[in-house]
C-alpha cells in the first residue's frame, strides 16, 4: 500500500496567477511512522516547530529546510507535479465541456495514473483542504478514477486532511511552493525573498533540474511534468 499526499497552488479558475501547480508526496505506507518521527525529529534538532511550508521559508529557518531537502533526497520519498504554465490559455469550451472543474479532475486523474506500480495495487490517497468544496472534489475524483479504470481502480481510500496535521503534506506544500515561485519568475523581481531563491536554487542542484522545467518524463525521484497549453485558433 502506498500513500499519496496531494496539495496544489493557484488551482482556481480566475485567481490571476498564470501558472498552477497539483503534485503528490509518494511513500510505502508501511514506513509513515518511521519518515513522521525522523522529520518531527528534524525540525526538533532545529527548534522549530511552526507548519513546514513554502510561506514559512525564511533567513533564520534555512538550515531546518535544507535539512528537510537533504531528507527527502536521501529517502524512499518521491515526488511528482504537474505545472501547467500560461493558465489563461486553456481552452474549457473545446477540451474540458467548458468547464475549468472538468479540467482539474483531468489533472487529477493523470497525475494519479502516473502513480501506479505493477507491484503495489492499491494506493491511499490524501487530499489537504483548500476550501469549502474539498468533500465535492474528494467525492468527484473518486467517481472519475472509479470510471477510468473501470470499477476497479487501484485508488481504495481518499481522505480529506489538514496540512498542518500531516508532515508529508507539508512537503508537498515546500516542493509546489518552489515550482510555482520559480515558474512565475518571482526570483527575478527587484525585492525577491532571498531565502526562498536560495532555498529553490538549493533544489535545483539537488534535483539536477531548472524548477520551472520539465523533467526527463522517466524521472522517479522528483518529477515536474510541464502542460503549456495552446489557444485554439
Amino acid at each position: 500500500m502506498y500513500n499519496l499526499y496531494i496539495d496544489e497552488s493557484c488551482h482556481l479558475e480566475h485567481d490571476g496567477m498564470p501558472v498552477m501547480c497539483i503534485g503528490y508526496i509518494k511513500i510505502n505506507g508501511e514506513q509513515y511512522s518511521a519518515i513522521k518521527e525522523h522529520i518531527k525529529q528534524i525540525k526538533l534538532d532545529y527548534k522549530n516547530p511552526t507548519e513546514i511550508k513554502w510561506n514559512n521559508v525564511s533567513v533564520s529557518r534555512m538550515p531546518l529546510y535544507k535539512a528537510l531537502v537533504d531528507y527527502f533526497f536521501e529517502t524512499e520519498i518521491y515526488f511528482r507535479c504537474i505545472l501547467v504554465k500560461y493558465k489563461d490559455k486553456l481552452d474549457h469550451e473545446q477540451f474540458n465541456q467548458g468547464n475549468h472543474d472538468n479540467f482539474y479532475y483531468k489533472l487529477i486523474y493523470f497525475l494519479l495514473q502516473s502513480a501506479t506500480n505493477p507491484t503495489a495495487n492499491k494506493y491511499k490517497v490524501f487530499l489537504d483542504i483548500k476550501d469549502t468544496r474539498g468533500k465535492e472534489r474528494l467525492k468527484k475524483i473518486e467517481e472519475v478514477l472509479n470510471n477510468k479504470y473501470n470499477g476497479n481502480s487501484p485508488f481504495k481510500d481518499f481522505q480529506h486532511i489538514h496540512s498542518n496535521e500531516n508532515v508529508l503534506l507539508q512537503l508537498t506544500d515546500l516542493f509546489i511552493g518552489s515550482i510555482t515561485f520559480k515558474a512565475r519568475g518571482l526570483e527575478k523581481v527587484t525585492n525577491a525573498n532571498k531565502a526562498k531563491v536560495e532555498l529553490l536554487q538549493y533544489i535545483e542542484t539537488k534535483s539536477g533540474y531548472s524548477l520551472d522545467e520539465g523533467t526527463e518524463p522517466w524521472e522517479s525521484k522528483f518529477n515536474i511534468f510541464d502542460h503549456q497549453p495552446k489557444k485554439s485558433l
